[in-house]
């Protein structure tokens, strides 16, 4: 190792340094700190890169250029952006020094009350750190995975150590909040406290959320919920359905070698008629306080399976009692208001409620989102499931449709599905749409 390269080995580990030490303590280093300043100013970086107090999005607003260096820096591929030094022991000191930007903004969230601007700005940082890995902002923690899930975890954190009644009566501190799970959650969960201009802009959030998650889930259906190509339906004769290479390949005996041209007696189209099963979707969902991230995803996900032809959608939702939300299946943003997240949980009383809509059990498709701990009345809820699975009804549970996908389900249940050819379905809310989809179409 040369000289120079020692040197850029021993800047990158100043920086590290200093990000650890300010991750497991508030307190400066003046050390590191001193040691750290001139690293950057060396790198011809700003300084606020190493405050933790200035958001990315205004060190952005300042120097532009650093955006696209931002943007991908955690992905696999070449350190060295176009902007960045041509040294490649100095590329590597650059990228420590825009990470360390990054970590500490995100990961370092302190203690004590949060106020709707500290809330918006974590989002937004986090907004970059996701970005920096290649994906969306938000994207991780709406699909969670082990990372997502830290990240939602920290968003969760800060908004229940932000007081939310006092932001929600202030129209300009509530406008500033971005919707997220965390956020949702703590909204249904004290809704009922709610009231006036902090109710309006409660629900105002709610609506924005559910609509955002309603775009993308219904891009994931519309990309999987396909039926097989119904050839007992005529074609359409419309151009667009024109197969021109068929027309060709059929009308090549009509060439005629004089006037150099093929005479067409038939067109020929493309049949794109999609067979479709009339089928019963009964989904129902445990609202109790374990269970808030699949209640809202899967409501959203039943509201748009009910938009589909030839689809009918039942909802149920059940703590210690059962609920029939059926009437408001098509606007997900009601049900959620009409629900009363948290309590126990008693799936038999489910189950009564859910048996009576099945009418043609082999064209009928039953969800059950649950973690299935249901104590006492584990073994009456399962004679149930089972009898219901019996009769030819297409049975999946699902243990968690959320964005962490860490949600425990009682192993109980878990190896008694299993033994039954029914696996418990659990983490992102795409294995629930393909598994839908493999029975609608």
């Amino acid at each position: 190792m040369t000289t120079t390269e020692r040197n850029d080995e021993n800047r990158r580990q100043v920086l590290y340094w200093r990000l650890l030490a300010r991750l497991f303590s508030p307190d400066e280093q003046p050390a590191l700190e001193s040691a750290s300043m001139a690293v950057v100013e060396d790198l011809g970086l700003p300084a606020a890169l190493l405050d933790p107090t200035v958001s990315v999005d205004t060190v952005v607003q300042r120097f532009p250029a650093l955006a696209d260096e931002l943007r991908g820096l955690l992905t696999t591929g070449d350190d060295e952006s176009a902007a960045g030094p041509a040294r490649p022991g100095e590329a590597e000191v650059r990228r420590a020094a825009l990470v360390s930007k990054l970590l500490l903004n995100v990961f370092a969230t302190g203690s004590g009350s949060v106020s709707a601007g500290q809330l918006a700005r974590w989002q937004s940082d986090a907004g970059w750190f996701e970005q920096a890995l290649g994906a969306a902002p938000g994207e991780l923690r709406r699909q969670g995975g082990e990372l997502g899930g830290t990240l939602a975890g920290l968003e969760g954190d800060l908004v229940r150590r932000m007081h939310l009644r006092e932001v929600l009566a202030d129209p300009k501190l509530a406008s500033r909040l971005t919707p997220s799970m965390s956020l949702i959650e703590q909204l249904l969960r004290d809704k009922a406290n709610l009231s006036g201009v902090a109710l309006a802009n409660a629900k105002a959030l709610i609506r924005r959320y559910v609509d955002e998650v309603a775009e993308v889930l219904r891009t994931q259906v519309e990309q999987t919920s396909v039926g097989t190509v119904d050839r007992s339906v005529p074609p359409k004769r419309v151009f667009r359905n024109l197969d021109l290479d068929r027309t060709i390949w059929q009308n090549l005996t009509n060439w005629s070698p004089t006037d150099q041209r093929l005479y067409v007696d038939r067109l020929y189209y493309r049949q794109t008629a999609r067979r479709t099963t009339p089928a019963r979707l009964i989904v129902v969902v445990d609202q109790s306080g374990s269970m808030v991230d699949s209640m809202v995803n899967c409501t959203i996900l039943a509201s748009i399976f009910a938009g589909l032809p030839k689809v009918d959608v039942h909802l149920i939702a059940y703590d210690t009692r059962a609920l029939d939300l059926t009437p408001w299946v098509h606007d997900p943003f009601e049900v959620l208001l009409r629900t009363n997240l948290g309590g126990g949980n008693d799936g038999p009383v489910a189950m009564a409620m859910a048996r009576p809509k099945i009418v043609e059990p082999r064209n009928t498709v039953l969800v059950w989102i649950s973690d299935f701990y249901e104590f006492d009345r584990s073994q009456p809820l399962f004679d149930g499931i089972e009898a219901v699975h019996r009769s030819g009804v297409r049975f999946i549970p699902v243990g968690s449709v959320n964005s962490s996908g860490q949600q425990s389900v009682n192993p109980w249940f878990r190896q008694r599905f299993k033994d039954l050819g029914t696996p418990v379905v659990s983490g992102h809310i795409r294995k629930l749409v393909f598994e839908l989809k493999s029975f609608l179409t």
